[in-house]
């Protein structure tokens, strides 16, 4: 397994984040996780990082934090952690994110506290937002198992089982393969999200209808000069990127005000670290008016309603049903890992890479275009084995664009 966690680590600093010659490198880990950011790190200096830097948090801790501090102290962003963001992103760094989080590690603390940093943090990072959101400096994020995170997945194994279970699934979605070089896989693996993606590009439909068996019956408008992105980023520097360690997508910008429809959710959404499961949201003109979960509604509420845009849609994402995520049967219960086996949307703040122009659009001029702004960037599935979408033209045509959860042999 040594070997494949030092492949796993080359693969999230050489390909991932692709740090260059004279680059920092910001890594934010658990503490739990030491052991393989040293690996990414050795690896970022072997590859010529100027500096490497870690941000450590701890699971029980944060957890601590929420359970004893009020909420007045808890929404006391320091004005020092902006201004090191600030500098790191004036010296161009890049950001590996190592996540092994247990699903719903917050749940039973108040969840006026969790909202109440959550509001005060975007607030205080609201200038920052674009340096990865319009993909300045690379970012990345990859996972690695821990053992909370597996007893939840695998909950009838023993501790020692899930997390071996756990841990071959991560290498294997990643790609990550003994006596094999990962880094070449995902050259050829780019270039099939590519091809898919300038296929959706060629058609400019004007709306996407989505159908399935859970209920969903969703139409979502796209932006006019919309672009398809799949695979990677490139910077304004010319560095590409990759910034999901897996990713199966190719995804597009919806306009905020041209959705409507029931979309239900296929697999539970891991937020703020509760796990809301079994949900529906009801769109009318791009505006999220119903919401409804069996299970922590509250928080879907609350980020349905963090800001004015998070209740509309900022992304629409297409994955294969038989995505190597999907085909492994597991629900990881991360949506780092769930959002690559199933086709999704996210509320909240749209990728100006998805619109023609856009990286040099200001927020003003996005959301004139259609684009959606907010604080918020947050995922959900809904992709299922049945998903039909058809691509809607301009005169009404209606294109089969996924039957069965999967792609036609047209796109």
């Amino acid at each position: 397994m040594n070997e494949l966690y030092s492949s796993l680590a080359r693969l999230a600093v050489r390909h991932g984040v692709n740090v260059q010659k004279g680059q920092p490198l910001v890594i934010r880990a658990d503490v739990r996780d030491r052991e393989f950011a040293e690996l990414c790190a050795r690896e970022a200096y072997e590859a010529g990082a100027s500096r490497v830097s870690v941000d450590w948090k701890d699971q029980k801790l944060t957890r601590m934090d929420y359970e004893y501090q009020s909420a007045e102290t808890l929404s006391d962003i320091g004005m020092w952690i902006h201004d090191r963001e600030a500098e790191r992103h004036a010296k161009g760094a890049c950001y590996l994110s190592v996540i092994s989080d247990a699903p719903g590690y917050l749940k039973g603390t108040d969840p006026e506290k969790r909202s109440a940093f959550q509001r005060a943090y975007a607030e205080r990072m609201d200038d920052l937002q674009k340096y990865t959101m319009n993909n300045e400096g690379q970012w990345c994020v990859v996972g690695v198992p821990s053992e909370d995170w597996a007893a939840a997945v695998f909950p009838d194994l023993s501790r020692e089982e899930a997390f071996r279970k756990l841990e071959e699934a991560i290498f294997d979605v990643s790609r990550v393969r003994s006596g094999a070089d990962p880094i070449e896989e995902w050259h050829e693996h780019d270039r099939e999200l590519i091809a898919h993606a300038k296929a959706l590009n060629r058609c400019q439909f004007e709306s996407l209808h989505f159908t399935s068996s859970l209920g969903t019956d969703l139409t979502v408008g796209l932006v006019s000069d919309h672009i398809w992105v799949g695979g990677g980023g490139t910077t304004p520097q010319g560095v590409y990127f990759d910034p999901n360690i897996p990713t199966e997508e190719i995804f597009c910008m919806p306009h905020r005000e041209k959705v409507n429809g029931v979309v239900y959710a296929s697999k539970p959404l891991a937020w703020n670290g509760t796990l809301i499961e079994n949900f529906h949201l009801v769109f009318k003109d791009g505006r999220v008016t119903e919401v409804y979960a069996e299970k922590e509604e509250e928080a879907l509420k609350q980020l349905v309603g963090f800001d004015e845009g998070s209740s509309h849609l900022g992304e629409v994402a297409l994955v294969p049903y038989d995505s190597p995520v999907s085909r492994s049967g597991i629900l990881f219960l991360n949506t780092l890992y769930d959002e690559n086996a199933a086709c999704h949307l996210a509320l909240g703040s749209c990728y100006p890479e998805n619109i023609s122009g856009g990286l040099t659009m200001n927020d003003d001029e996005l959301k004139a275009a259609g684009g959606n702004v907010s604080r918020q960037h947050v995922d959900f599935m809904f992709g299922t084995s049945d998903l039909c979408a058809d691509g809607i033209m301009s005169d009404g045509t209606a294109v089969p664009v996924f039957r069965n959860g999967n792609f036609t042999k047209e796109m």
